[in-house]
């Protein structure tokens, strides 16, 4: 049934955005990812057998999902039946799946492209899985989420996850040169502003499409520069969900690169999070927490520097407050590393777990009754002041255990001295039989 528009007579004459425009219309056209639809790759080995196996696309926006599915239906001969999970409710999967079972009876088998397919309940998913199993769909699922999280195990078990990359400026350099082929003439801008627009399309080819429509509709006289380009076009906010897997990638990348004592990268991931609109003090609390596993006693100063970057953003806020996290990141990717403290408590914690209530050797009891000087509670205690060298040679440990060692300094930076003064102790330890 025609709407208004089509009984109007407008929708023939509605342009359509470029990147429709420019969609490719076989595997061999999409750019960026070979590594999945090249000769030996698994999406183009299957399309070249005419036989294809469920799967999820995981990947940026942009970066062809939709479009691999609706050619992949088209080079093996299946019927492409687009969903969005957005959209979606139970009766509409109902009925995609009864159309699928009809073609099914009559031979023609049915690719199921459910866009978004992360935002499908546990529920929902699990209403996927008796229409896979019978192959009566095959389903392809699109998704920008890390499928792990977001996505049921039994849907995964019955499917393959196939990572899409974002484009990369080779890529992104392709897709412009197939609009100017197609508009029939030169994209409107420098060299310089060319190469800033493949920086902000930021590996999402559609986007990238879109600001080149808006470049070439603008028209101007003469190429635009950098700066007259960025007056054009607007800056989109990097890629970066505070709520999703992005938020743990990056700030993985943060504290890995302070323990792997390398300040430039550190520095380059705390501004990724600042620009994404990350709270700085979800960023100061891992910064005090990579001080105390990944540095410790090797620099115990880092500590103190870590929370005093805490509270001076606390009282300065943003911007200002930043510059203090950014000295404190710097500090602590080049400060000495230990995690002796880190892997001592940890063992710790194992042997209190296995040992359960051991009680104090009684020398270390208090006796402030004299029932307890009776039980011989702090009988033959030595104090340590008072004793050759400041150092006793007790046994702290409970008489059942037996001594263990857990802290074991690794002699970088303040730890060095304390290895020191521990051998030296563990000696004298020994000598009197402690």
């Amino acid at each position: 049934m025609a709407d208004l528009f089509e009984a109007a007579g407008l929708t023939p004459h509605a342009p359509s955005p470029l990147a429709d425009r420019l969609r490719p219309q076989s595997l061999g056209e999409v750019v960026g990812q070979d590594h999945l639809l090249g000769p030996e790759g698994p999406i183009g080995r299957m399309a070249a057998a005419g036989r294809l196996s469920s799967m999820i696309l995981w990947g940026p926006p942009g970066t062809g999902k939709t479009t691999i599915a609706r050619l992949l239906a088209k080079a093996a001969g299946y019927e492409f039946q687009q969903l969005s999970a957005v959209f979606t409710g139970v009766a509409d999967l109902k009925k995609a799946f009864e159309a699928a079972r009809m073609r099914r009876a009559a031979g023609q088998s049915t690719l199921l492209f459910v866009d978004e397919i992360h935002r499908f309940n546990r529920a929902q998913q699990d209403g996927f899985l008796p229409f896979v199993e019978e192959g009566i769909v095959t389903l392809v699922g699109a998704t920008t989420e890390n499928p792990s999280f977001e996505l049921n195990g039994a849907l995964l078990s019955r499917s393959q996850v196939y990572v899409l990359k974002r484009l990369d400026e080779a890529a992104l350099e392709t897709l412009l040169a197939k609009a100017e082929a197609f508009e029939g003439k030169a994209m409107p801008v420098d060299p310089d502003a060319r190469n800033a627009l493949i920086d902000l399309a930021d590996g999402d080819g559609r986007y990238l499409l879109t600001l080149a429509e808006t470049l070439f509709n603008i028209a101007p006289p003469k190429p635009l520069s950098v700066a007259q380009m960025s007056q054009v076009l607007q800056k989109r906010s990097p890629a970066y969900d505070k709520d999703r897997e992005e938020h743990y990638n990056v700030i993985s990348a943060l504290h890995k690169s302070i323990r792997g004592s390398d300040p430039d990268a550190a520095l380059y991931w705390l501004a990724r999070m600042l620009q994404g609109g990350e709270d700085p003090l979800f960023i100061a609390r891992r910064l005090v927490r990579a001080a105390a596993e990944d540095i410790g006693e090797a620099d115990p100063m880092s500590l103190v520097l870590a929370n005093a970057a805490k509270e001076t953003y606390d009282f300065l806020g943003s911007p200002e407050g930043e510059i203090a996290l950014a000295q404190v990141v710097i500090h602590l990717a080049a400060a000495p590393k230990s995690n002796a403290v880190y892997t001592a408590f940890k063992a710790a914690q194992k042997a209190a777990r296995e040992t359960g209530s051991l009680a104090p050797p009684k020398h270390v009891l208090n006796a402030p009754t004299r029932l307890m000087k009776d039980l011989d509670y702090g009988k033959g205690y030595a104090y340590d002041h008072d004793a050759e060298d400041n150092f006793s040679g007790q046994n702290y440990f409970p008489d059942e255990m037996g001594r263990r060692s857990f802290y074991q300094p690794k002699g970088e930076g303040n730890e060095a001295r304390i290895k020191d003064r521990l051998e030296r102790w563990a000696a004298l330890r020994k000598a009197r039989g402690g």
